[in-house]
């Protein structure tokens, strides 16, 4: 079985959160931050607002602008580190609030790849024939779980959820993927107990340049396409600094690559949705171009995969 996504939604807390946020609080200053990281702004989520109500806001988003009925969705997966709890996960939350009736639900934890890692399990499901209509989400809320005495790393993070659905097609548009973990990394970026997120910038800096250089070619090359035949490229928006020091390497220009971490920080899962919604209502991304999205993080794991964009904007 072929499997397509046409449509997408989004959703950001209210509270942007300005880089003068930090300078109120912490030894640092705008310049800095942006010089760093390329951040702008970021969402926070309310103190009473969690991982599982901005999946469901992202999907009645969805659901509104793309006229999708979520009735017959037939697997929920959610992509993220910080979910409500432990157990229930936030996919069973999910079922239950939208109201689907017969659908599995799981959540999976992979951090900013997982978004990448759900769209090829649910590939997957698709290809085996067990499963028609899947919702997957990318989403988390890091402000909750955020170290703000750290100058290095509270900067960088945000709240958002995106989804999309991925369905049985004739056309085959979820192209080739690659997966792959190096776990002897896990003590250098971990979460314990949803207390404060540890992170050894440096360490895992290094990794990603090298992973994100060495994971889009591979990932062109398993899709039989070159470099500079991709559309776009949307990689995990985890700092433009980062994003830039890849792309000067592999000698394509910035304009080929759709980030969200300017103005939405790092979202971890649920940063490349972002960037792809954006580039869609941009009017940039456009039906039919091939897209190489490309999540990688705590774990350390990272997983690609080559998407014939489907998606058309709705506002025009």
């Amino acid at each position: 079985m072929n499997a397509i996504i046409n449509s997408i939604g989004i959703y950001h807390p209210k509270q942007k959160v300005y880089n003068s946020f930090f300078e109120k609080r912490l030894e640092t200053s705008d310049k800095w931050i942006k010089e760093r990281t390329g951040i702008e702004s970021r969402f926070f989520a309310a103190t009473d607002e969690y991982t599982s109500d901005m999946c469901i806001k992202a999907a009645l988003n969805l659901s509104s602008v793309y006229n999708k009925d979520l009735s017959d969705v037939d697997f929920i997966i959610v992509a993220t580190t910080t979910p409500d709890q432990i157990v229930p996960s936030v996919a069973s939350q999910v079922q239950t609030r939208l109201k689907i009736p017969h659908a599995g639900a799981i959540d999976i934890s992979s951090a900013c790849a997982g978004f990448c890692n759900g769209l090829i399990l649910a590939k997957g499901l698709i290809a085996a024939g067990t499963h028609k209509k899947i919702l997957v989400f990318g989403a988390d809320t890091l402000s909750k779980v955020t170290d703000f005495t750290d100058r290095n790393t509270c900067i960088l993070f945000g709240d958002a959820a995106g989804v999309v659905i991925v369905e049985q097609s004739e056309e085959n548009c979820l192209l080739e993927t690659i997966t792959e973990t190096n776990g002897e990394f896990g003590k250098d970026l971990y979460l314990t107990n949803q207390k404060n997120l540890i992170n050894d910038e440096e360490v895992v800096y290094k990794w990603a340049i090298q992973t994100l250089s060495y994971g889009l070619k591979s990932l062109a090359r398993k899709n039989c396409i070159a470099l500079d035949e991709v559309s776009f490229f949307l990689p995990h928006s985890a700092n433009y600094r980062l994003l830039e020091a890849v792309f000067h390497e592999l000698k394509i220009p910035m304009d080929k690559c759709l980030d969200s971490v300017r103005e939405y920080g790092n979202t971890s899962a649920a940063s490349i949705p972002l960037a792809w919604y954006n580039g869609i209502m941009s009017g940039k991304i456009q039906k039919n171009d091939i897209l190489l999205l490309m999540g990688f993080g705590g774990g350390f794991t990272y997983g690609g995969i080559g998407i014939k964009n489907q998606i058309e904007n709705k506002y025009v």
